[in-house]
């Protein structure tokens, strides 16, 4: 059953965990005033994609302390914790590293004032927009409740930090690096996703498709460039282009499935740089998004299609045909498998009550955390969402008095001590029952 969000919003939480939690719970709470500590010095210290550097170099440090076997510099600036307890499954616990280039507008005392520059050269803000400093203080805070806990579980922990989530790339390096070849190969593997959209500290999960494909596709439109004043002696890319943009439109609406979830958004059209001159190109930028692979290859064809066919209507000769570029910074949806899920949200459902655990739609975000699943389909892989809006401004959304601001948003603060509590207790007890003897 699908519970509406609204709804739930007006109800007052109770944050009361079940007896056979109450340890866990006792230890957290001692824990949160060193957790916040740590929480506010990775946001007020975020770094960029594939830039981790001090991120990793100060956690790998801390998972050490506790027992782990550290090695650093997986995948670039990746980070792999392994702990061995016995015979039993091998289970991932993965978190992201990487902020945003965002200027942030919070307004918190420990706000982000770290500038740097893109892999593009672009210099910004750097913000941890996206709640990655949540994930990686749960994920700390888990390996120490089950390094502490090792008569209660047998097998073989696998903890890490991925850097460049962001950019698609980052699980992907890691792969590629030997994640699966040099330490144990999991059979289990979860993560977490504060989300912006909850109440700080529900927990929402959702069975088979979570988040979707993502691809990036650049359009390069192809014309004869000339005077603005005698368009009859040129080929107009940006009127093509105009047309390649409606047309795509169709994609979705005409060709697809209404039940088959997808989007083709051209986020960027650029083209000419004076009044009274024709370019020769206009260049569209596309973000892509579906969840089955053979929604993904329809909607890649429809695009090359669309993008030659408006082409030839406008008289562009063959050698000036446009260019489709399909990026290779692809992101693969990301599959939670039902049988599982259904367990995860079960144990979730005891453990938190019922009122704080809710089943929630698959969205048309993306997340690299499914590319460890793609990697292996034997893997039982779980992602959830862990609440983080604060509970006045989520009860004002509700009444339609304020508007939440989505991740990424420069002005995206969380309950960041209900996102790490909740998402830290959710992680241990998940692997406790992943790894129980």
């Amino acid at each position: 059953m699908r519970i509406n969000t609204a709804v739930l919003a007006a109800i007052p939480l109770l944050f009361v965990a079940p007896a056979f939690g109450q340890d866990i719970a006792s230890t957290i709470k001692a824990d949160t005033p060193a957790m916040m500590t740590l929480y506010r010095d990775l946001h007020s210290n975020p770094e960029l994609s594939g830039q981790e550097v001090k991120t990793a170099a100060k956690l790998a440090g801390q998972v050490k302390a506790l027992g782990f076997t550290v090695t650093e510099k997986v995948g670039g600036t990746g980070v792999v914790a392994v702990m061995k307890n016995g015979n039993g499954p091998v289970l991932l616990i993965r978190a992201d590293m990487d902020g945003l280039p965002v200027v942030e507008q919070t307004g918190l005392p420990f706000a982000s004032k770290v500038r740097a520059s893109t892999e593009g050269g672009i210099e910004s803000g750097v913000m941890h927009a996206c709640g990655h400093d949540t994930h990686m203080t749960a994920w700390l805070e888990a390996a120490k409740l089950l390094s502490a806990r090792k008569s209660e579980w047998s097998g073989t922990l696998v903890m890490i930090l991925q850097p460049a989530e962001e950019t698609g790339r980052g699980a992907r390096m890691m792969l590629e690096d030997g994640l699966f070849r040099r330490f144990p190969k999991p059979t289990h593997a979860i993560a977490f996703h504060d989300a912006a959209n909850f109440e700080a500290g529900r927990i929402a999960w959702t069975p088979g498709f979570a988040l979707a494909n993502v691809d990036s596709i650049d359009i390069i439109v192809k014309g004869v460039g000339g005077h603005g004043a005698y368009p009859q002696t040129t080929r107009d890319p940006i009127v093509l282009g105009s047309k390649i943009v409606m047309a795509l439109q169709t994609l979705v609406s005409r060709e697809r499935d209404p039940q088959d979830p997808a989007v083709v958004t051209v986020g960027s059209f650029r083209a000419g740089a004076k009044h009274n001159i024709i370019p020769d190109e206009a260049t569209l930028l596309l973000t892509v998004r579906s969840y089955s692979d053979q929604t993904r290859a329809q909607l890649i064809d429809g695009i090359k299609r669309i993008a030659r066919g408006e082409a030839i209507a406008s008289g562009v000769p063959e050698d000036r045909m446009p260019v489709v570029t399909v990026k290779d910074e692809f992101t693969p949806a990301t599959y939670n498998p039902p049988e599982f899920a259904q367990e995860m949200a079960k144990l979730f459902t005891m453990h938190f009550g019922v009122q704080r655990v809710l089943q929630a739609p698959a969205v048309m975000g993306g997340e690299d955390f499914g590319r460890y699943y793609r990697e292996d389909k034997s893997i039982k892989s779980f992602i959830f969402w862990v609440g983080g809006v604060p509970a006045p401004l989520m009860a004002k959304a509700a009444k339609g008095e304020a508007s939440l601001p989505s991740l990424h948003s420069a002005f995206w603060a969380p309950d960041a001590e209900k996102v790490v509590t909740t998402a830290s207790e959710a992680l241990t007890i998940a692997a406790l029952n992943i790894l129980k003897k």
